[in-house]
């Protein structure tokens, strides 16, 4: 996975996006969870349409998303949000659409939502997506070793190297291959306790 060149939301206007899609239930569900995506793990919107349910994992109490390996977990009040819209997902009842395993499935029979129209509806409620998943990626390299992040994320190894060293990161030396893995997997570097803003992310 290639990342974007455009520049990145500032650190305060990401976690500002992510806390008004977590706080404003006037925002429409599967936008909340689809932006929510974007912010905390990086994704670009292409690859954000092409996840299934199948790639919600459920682990007692713990819930997961796989985009690399290993899954990355879900944290409080995202879990929730994610469950609720699996539940109540959008283009569920056409008669040839029903047994949709798209996480976003869209109008067309079979097929996933359009990248370009979730892009623009994204745009409309002030989180445009390219910018987002720049400062999402740059914000997790400066807290976690770059072959983490790729291997948890889906990236290429060598572009996390690349944006780490753009970001001025301090993980240069971390050298890559087999390292232990925490059991409950990789974390995403917000939201969690002290981190902004009042409502997470």
């Amino acid at each position: 996975m290639k990342a974007t060149r455009r520049a990145a939301l500032s650190e305060d206007e990401r976690l500002d996006a992510l806390g008004r899609l977590l706080a404003d239930t006037e925002i429409s569900t599967p936008l909340r969870v689809a932006g929510v995506i974007v912010l905390l793990y990086a994704q670009p919107l292409t690859r954000v349409v092409r996840l299934t349910v199948n790639d919600v994992l459920r682990g007692g109490d713990a819930v997961l998303l796989r985009l690399g390996e290993p899954a990355s977990p879900v944290p409080a009040p995202v879990d929730s949000l994610l469950l609720e819209h699996i539940a109540n997902r959008d283009n569920m009842d056409a008669a040839t659409n029903p047994a949709s395993r798209w996480l976003f499935p869209g109008r067309r029979s079979g097929q996933p939502f359009r990248p370009d129209h979730l892009s623009a509806l994204l745009n409309k409620v002030g989180v445009p997506a390219a910018a987002a998943r720049g400062a999402a990626i740059r914000q997790q390299l400066l807290e976690m070793p770059a072959p983490v992040v790729a291997d948890a994320l889906g990236y290429h190894d060598k572009t996390t190297t690349r944006i780490l060293r753009e970001t001025g990161g301090t993980w240069s030396r971390y050298a890559s291959g087999d390292h232990p893995q925490s059991t409950s997997g990789w974390t995403p570097q917000s939201p969690g306790a002290g981190a902004r803003p009042g409502s997470a992310e």
